[in-house]
């Protein structure tokens, strides 16, 4: 089965009523895309949670090893991963019960999806949260 992300309307939808992102995957590095765009979604209003084990902290926000560390509800899970971890991140995005999977451009997983529709989790796969909120304002 094709992967096929939302609407652009549905998308809209998403990134207005989902505040809470936590990103796998997301550097401390100033330089990194992660970063960069992780930083610009919480400039406008949005709540980063850094999920990454090899680092301390990201944009002034203490890091956390998985998923499944994150205290309360996850809106959208924003992954900067190789798209070969999408199925395991997606089996924890379904364990933490988030809202929404979202997979950064360039990145996607046609196995990740199905599990994803399995478990009715809204995706969106091989877009990039920042241009898709600047596009959908």
């Amino acid at each position: 089965m094709a992967i096929e992300n939302p609407s652009r309307e549905e998308i809209g939808k998403i990134l207005k009523e989902n505040k809470r992102i936590a990103v796998v995957g997301l550097s401390n590095n100033p330089n990194r895309t992660s970063f960069m765009i992780s930083q610009a979604m919480m400039d406008v209003g949005y709540e980063i949670i850094p999920v990454n084990p090899t680092i301390d902290e990201s944009l002034g926000i203490k890091a956390v090893d998985s998923l499944k560390d994150i205290e309360g509800h996850v809106d959208i899970v924003n992954v900067f991963r190789r798209s070969e971890y999408l199925p395991d991140i997606m089996k924890d995005a379904v364990v933490i019960n988030a809202d929404v999977f979202w997979a950064q451009l360039g990145v996607s997983n046609e196995e990740a999806y199905e599990y994803g529709k399995k478990h009715n989790i809204k995706m969106v796969m091989d877009r990039c949260i920042k241009v898709e909120h600047a596009m959908t304002k």
